[in-house]
């Protein structure tokens, strides 16, 4: 193990949370095994090998599939309450490793050791979500026309949920659909991304246990590993109905489209190109701190990171100064020591769209404020850090209308009402989160407004990154259009069915229709 390994008790949390040099990456739950290739993952923290996966093979899915099927047979006559109950159990041995996994999505991902932390917390925040849930998954009754009837409507476990999920969230956000999926009574099958295969499998030991302990079948959850061709199996498979799928735009069409080929359900969560409105009545100072953590958090790998600040001409370059001064003060490295601000991108492909960006931005026009370059030298032997960097740009740029997966920063100018701002802001292809910046209660309401951002997510004095559980999160347009987490998207795990109940001696049909005989 590395030195920043051993310094920061990484060897410590690989042995509570089961792992292994060499991990089995195929289980049904208790019962590990794989035949594929072997995957390594290394940190881009220090470039450091942290252990291996083998991959799934397609004889190895076959029979997590069949397991899969036998475990629904049971677990959706499970009453939801009790589903509740190994639910909870989950949410209790995650608060008992918290510490453990978080420092595992730290260094396998490169993401802050707050952020790492964070995201194990918002696992546990799903799982309390979803206990309460449990009890609650209502239908509707309503009146019929016909006397001596009655209507309702209610909900029934779905089958195996597929679940494909992306390297900057590792395991919040395979938790946000299995704990859903859970309660309402489905089994699940997970493809971690193969950037952080090890995450995918310390997330099924924790399950395992509590599977164990309950004495329950195998295949309620189920792991996979392998590359996209490990996930078009599950897209391809009739025997899924649903699909839960988080990654670029590029992977959710084809997705989107193999899945709709079978008339099966997908559940998207795609590219992100998020902006912050600044108008003349914002509060400068949340707006930087808004701003700035948006842009450069987990490197500028969220879904929901700032990449555009709109600013208005009257403020900007009050805005631009105290942006930049900020800038200034961040602190880039080992994300595991919390003095950092910025760890690093996830690897040196990461690294290459960023300079792209950087250079093409530039050819369009646009002018670099605040440079950027890869480190190098001590701290930095992975080749995987960045410095977050600042463009005045415009709009209509191409790449200002593409997501760029790194902390680059676009500021836009506009002049006039917030209409204007409005418009650019929902001038590009992705529709995921946004935020207004002001004290004006009129462009506030404006910007919610039916007229207003035209994204799933609509903030006002807060920044686009980061988002409750508690509400349902997703985007329009090239987002996707899926809903997860809080709300009522546990009704998407969930098959809807209308019921008529007659309790007379007569058969009266609907609509008046006489049919004698």
């Amino acid at each position: 193990m590395a030195t920043i390994a051993n310094q920061f008790g990484m060897q410590e949390a690989l042995q509570q949370l089961g792992l292994k040099d060499i991990n089995e990456g195929t289980s049904t739950g208790n019962s590990w095994f794989s035949n594929g290739e072997i995957i390594e993952s290394f940190s881009p923290v220090d470039g450091q090998l942290i252990g291996k996966v083998k991959a799934t093979t397609k004889a190895d899915y076959e029979k997590v599939m069949e397991s899969a099927a036998e475990a629904f047979k049971t677990f959706r006559v499970m009453p939801a309450p009790q589903r509740g109950e190994i639910v909870r159990q989950f949410g209790q041995k995650l608060r008992e490793k918290k510490e453990a996994l978080g420092k595992l999505v730290s260094y396998e991902m490169g993401k802050s050791l707050q952020e790492g932390l964070g995201e194990v917390q918002e696992m546990i925040d799903i799982c309390d979500f979803a206990v309460g849930l449990s009890r609650q998954l209502h239908g509707f009754t309503m009146h019929s026309e016909r006397p001596g009837h009655r209507m309702y409507e209610q909900y029934h476990s779905l089958g195996i949920v597929g679940i494909i999920s992306a390297f900057n969230f590792p395991v919040a956000v395979w938790s946000w659909n299995t704990a859903l999926a859970w309660i309402a009574g489905d089994v699940c099958v997970w493809k971690p991304s193969e950037k952080t295969p090890l995450c995918g499998v310390a997330c099924q030991n924790i399950i395992a246990e509590v599977l164990k302990e309950n004495n329950l079948p195998e295949g309620i959850s189920c792991l996979i590993n392998g590359d996209y061709k490990v996930g078009e199996w599950m897209t391809n498979d009739v025997r899924v109905p649903l699909i839960s799928a988080t990654g670029s735009t590029r992977m959710g069409k084809i997705v989107a489209q193999t899945v709709a080929g079978r008339l099966g359900k997908s559940l998207l969560e795609l590219g992100g190109n998020n902006a912050i409105i600044v108008t003349p009545d914002a509060d400068v100072k949340m707006t930087v701190i808004g701003a700035v953590f948006g842009a450069v958090g987990t490197a500028g790998q969220r879904c929901t990171s700032t990449r555009r600040l709109i600013i208005h001409e009257s403020i900007y370059d009050k805005v631009k100064e105290a942006i930049v001064s900020a800038y200034g003060q961040l602190k880039i490295g080992n994300p595991l020591d919390q003095n950092n601000h910025v760890g690093p991108l996830i690897d040196k492909g990461a690294v290459e769209a960023y300079n792209h960006a950087l250079k093409k931005v530039v050819e369009q026009g646009g002018k670099i404020i605040v440079e950027g370059g890869v480190l190098s030298g001590e701290g930095y032997e992975s080749g995987c850090y960045v410095k977050p960097a600042i463009a005045e740009a415009e709009g209509h740029f191409e790449i200002v209308q593409h997501e760029t997966f790194a902390p680059v920063l676009y500021l836009l100018k506009y002049s006039g009402e917030v209409d204007n701002a409005i418009e650019i802001q929902n001038g590009v292809a992705q529709g995921l989160s946004s935020a207004i910046m002001t004290n004006n209660l009129r462009e506030a309401e404006k910007f919610l407004s039916v007229a207003g951002s035209d994204c799933g997510i609509a903030n006002v004095n807060i920044g686009t990154s980061g988002a409750e559980i508690g509400g349902a999160f997703g985007g329009e347009k090239e987002t996707g259009g899926g809903r997860e987490s809080g709300s009522d998207a546990w009704k998407v795990y969930m098959r809807r069915q209308t019921n008529t109940i007659n309790y007379t001696t007569n058969l009266p049909l609907a609509q008046g229709i006489k049919f004698d005989l």
